[in-house]
């Protein structure tokens, strides 16, 4: 049955109603030389124009025959309002998509949403609406849904998946100083979430030593500040967070990427340091296309590479050939 499994998820068919585990398992025969592509779109669309643009981008996409497409947070700007109407016309959109599609919350989408020109509506409320739209099945988007592990309890947002031999895994970890709040004193969302954040990280991160895989891919919204870090003045809420990124990356083998947006640089670089402020070989972050360059990075990993992964920046629309 392993061996059924491992063939149907190398061609890319995925059965929602297998058990997770054992769909995981299956992953562990894999013939030599195999590829597998990615897509990764975040903090678009910001505008008019770009909800014109998106489905363009995404049939582009398409075409470059991705297993699937993650978008790591901001699906409207951030003084926009975050009503309903906005958030079902992205879910529609996202979910017509041929590849399964996974989408990461970023802040203005629910931290942002206090603002009054966002409708000055409760932040948490939002998140539990988007819950309903976009997380409520143990499942993808995308006509072709694949199968999500979520995190048990109320931060169902939190969810990873295995394709081939590697571990992809979503965090709500949202800009903005991952919703610390500006008093000494957090508050109280990020009181509780981050511990989750935290537990998930960790999970993660020893599910993979226990499969023996050769990379974790941790897709999120925020740029968590890497140099703050290095310099040893890491923002407050994120300060927790790269600390056991940083501990869990040195006792990881194999490779760590961290894909997020934010700050719309689209870049790949290494900035995680050591405690000695040495560059962390095995770790990468990539960070996609923002407003108002709209783009894509194609990430792909091939077992027979020494590196793992490689990746391709590709803006929108396209240079003209």
């Amino acid at each position: 049955m392993k061996d059924a499994l491992a063939r149907a998820a190398v061609n890319g068919i995925f059965a929602l109603k297998i058990v997770l585990t054992v769909t995981l398992a299956g992953w562990g025969s894999l013939a030599a030389g195999e590829t597998w592509r990615f897509a990764v779109i975040g903090d678009t669309p910001y505008s008019d124009s770009q909800r014109r643009e998106l489905p363009r981008m995404l049939d582009a996409i398409a075409e470059h025959h991705v297993d699937f497409i993650v978008h790591i947070g901001d699906i409207k700007n951030g003084q926009s309002r975050c009503d309903d109407a906005v958030f079902i016309d992205r879910q529609k959109l996202f979910d017509a998509t041929p590849q399964p599609f996974i989408f990461v919350p970023g802040d203005n989408e629910w931290t942002d949403c206090r603002r009054v020109s966002n409708g000055a509506y409760d932040p948490l409320e939002r998140l539990d609406y988007l819950r309903t739209l976009f997380w409520l099945q143990p499942k993808s988007l995308g006509r072709k849904a694949i199968a999500l592990e979520r995190q048990a309890g109320a931060y169902r947002e939190h969810s990873r998946f295995r394709l081939g031999p590697v571990l992809f895994v979503t965090l709500n970890l949202p800009g903005d100083d991952n919703n610390y709040g500006r008093r000494d004193e957090p508050r109280p969302e990020f009181t509780e979430r981050n511990p989750a954040v935290l537990a998930w990280l960790t999970d993660s991160f020893a599910l993979a030593r226990r499969e023996h895989l050769a990379g974790i891919v941790l897709m999120f919204q925020a740029n968590p500040g890497f140099r703050n870090f290095s310099e040893g003045l890491p923002h407050r809420g994120f300060r927790e967070f790269l600390e056991t990124l940083r501990r869990e990356t040195l006792r990881f083998p194999g490779q760590v990427v961290a894909v997020h947006g934010d700050s719309h640089i689209s870049r790949i670089d290494q900035p995680l340091r050591d405690g000695n402020g040495k560059r962390i070989g095995n770790f990468t972050r990539v960070e996609t296309h923002g407003y108002p360059q709209m783009g894509w990075t194609r990430g792909i990993f091939d077992t027979d590479s020494p590196t793992l992964f490689r990746f391709e920046t590709h803006p929108w629309p396209p240079a003209a050939q």
